[in-house]
């Protein structure tokens, strides 16, 4: 039993001594992670350098300051940040992974995005949703530092995101205190001031508040109809109660919600359901609204899916071009993603289609000039109504597609397609664009790991889509009763503005 007893400490301070040491790591090792992220960088990242910023010098710099070790999180906290200027949007929403800020303190409430102001609320004996104090209901200062600027501090990841997708991801993130703490290098105190104002933010009160421990913690806030459909994978779409909420016609106004970008072989009855239901709205509608609000991406079935039906069949648009980073010519698996994607080179398209993309090249001023030794020619995603459309159910009235600042990737990708095609209207707010075709990257010591985009994905309009993504034709705003899950103001005021029209 000594022996045993004996043998268990030793054994506990070994595993305390590897942890350590595994959270620390040498100049050297620094290094040598700096120098193979620097190689990839430089070999495969599609926006490396070209917003401006150069990463080298952050890189330069960081190594020259650093004494012989750091640890970990503050190395993976360093990389997080300088990636984020390369306003690679696939790499900054998934993030530097393989280290931890080790968060356990929080603060209490939750606080909400709404008019360019932070909503502090609470959750009443029935766990509805309110204002914590409706005299004075916004957050102005914390600690005596004004919002606005703890907020710019708080989501270094999304520093080039659009400016509604950074407010809203930020102000989300104000509840952990520990983590925007170690962002902004201050200690954290026991209690924390809040400093609440009015509508006008003229007058104030103040609330000082203990931080909270994990098991207190509430839930970021979220939109209600994304709530609903937070904890439901891609395959759950394949099932018929998890669709058939997301279908409805009311007062002759088509509705169709799409939280995710299913791929048609995970949710093959998601897609039955598309068809048959643009078929059954053909007489019995005026409008159709496809709401992708808080849609996170996935891939670009539905967008040609529903391209059958919106698309006129006489009709060609280039929607979308893009160039690869990678060897040239294009290696076949290069190209096999690249038409995974519906994305297809100049040479692969038919006569039709060849003339409208030359028309389309003649007056596309592109945001960036690439470098021709490092990227491929075009690639084109265009929409040809001749092979697309389902004879005799082309749908030619009023389109909306409702999206806001979570509008992400393949949803982003959905939203730039259809945006200036007859009919169809863009609403909400900005989303936020990604079109990356990202690669992983695994450093060889410190083990981060991440993605790196190394595709250049452009709009019709020659702006990328990272850091800038779509702007609505019309502009709806979220208000305080849709904060507080009382209404879906925008959609309401989408579908008031349809039966103005």
């Amino acid at each position: 039993m000594r022996i045993k007893n004996l043998i268990i400490p030793l054994f506990c301070l070994v595993t305390i001594h590897v942890q350590a040491q595994d959270n620390w790591l040498t100049k050297k090792q620094i290094t040598e992670d700096v120098e193979f992220l620097t190689k990839t960088l430089n070999e495969k990242s599609s926006y490396a350098y070209l917003n401006g910023f150069d990463f080298n010098k952050d890189f330069e710099i960081y190594l020259t300051s650093l004494k012989d070790s750091t640890r970990l999180k503050n190395f993976g906290l360093f990389i997080t940040n300088t990636l984020a200027k390369i306003a690679d949007r696939h790499s900054a929403l998934n993030g530097i992974r393989g280290y931890s800020l080790n968060e356990s303190l929080f603060l209490p409430f939750v606080y909400a995005p709404v008019n360019d102001k932070v909503v502090v609320l609470n959750y009443d004996q029935d766990e509805n949703l309110k204002i914590l104090n409706p005299r004075f209901p916004y957050l102005k200062k914390i600690d005596g530092l004004d919002i606005d600027k703890f907020l710019q501090k708080t989501r270094p990841e999304d520093i080039k995101a659009s400016k509604e997708t950074y407010f809203t991801l930020a102000v989300r993130d104000i509840r952990d205190i520990q983590k925007n703490y170690i962002l902004l290098d201050k200690a954290l105190p026991k209690e924390i001031e809040l400093t609440l104002s009015d509508a006008v933010l003229q007058n104030d009160t103040v609330l000082v508040v203990p931080v909270k421990d994990k098991s207190e913690r509430q839930r970021p806030w979220d939109e209600k109809f994304e709530r609903d459909y937070l904890f439901i994978k891609d395959e759950d779409f394949n099932q018929p109660e998890n669709i058939a909420g997301l279908f409805s016609l009311d007062d002759n106004i088509a509705y169709i919600k799409l939280p995710e970008m299913v791929s048609k072989d995970e949710a093959p009855l998601l897609f039955e359901k598309v068809n048959s239901f643009m078929k059954s709205i053909q007489n019995d509608s005026e409008a159709l609204i496809i709401d992708v609000r808080a849609n996170g991406g996935g891939t670009r079935d539905l967008l040609y899916e529903f391209a059958k039906y919106l698309i006129h069949p006489d009709s060609i648009h280039i929607v979308n071009v893009v160039k690869q980073r990678g060897p040239l010519p294009l290696p076949k698996d290069y190209k096999e993603s690249l038409h995974s994607r519906f994305l297809y080179s100049f040479s692969e398209l038919d006569d039709r289609e060849q003339k409208k993309a030359t028309e389309f090249l003649k007056n596309f001023e592109p945001i960036y000039e690439l470098d021709e030794a490092k990227y491929s020619e075009y690639y084109f995603g265009l929409l040809n109504g001749e092979k697309l459309s389902t004879e005799g159910l082309y749908y030619n009235k009023p389109i909306y597609i409702l999206a806001n600042e979570k509008t992400f990737s393949a949803a982003s990708v959905f939203v730039s397609a259809f945006k200036g095609i007859p009919n169809i209207k863009i609403v909400g707010v900005t989303t936020d664009g990604s079109s990356g075709n990202s690669d992983w990257v695994d450093l060889p010591n410190s083990k981060l790991f991440g993605k790196i985009s190394t595709m250049v994905s452009f709009q019709k309009d020659g702006k990328v889509l990272d850091g800038y993504g779509t702007t609505p034709d019309i502009k709806i705003e979220r208000d305080m009763n849709q904060v507080l899950w009382q209404s879906d103001t925008q959609l309401e005021k989408l579908r008031a503005l349809i039966k103005e029209k």
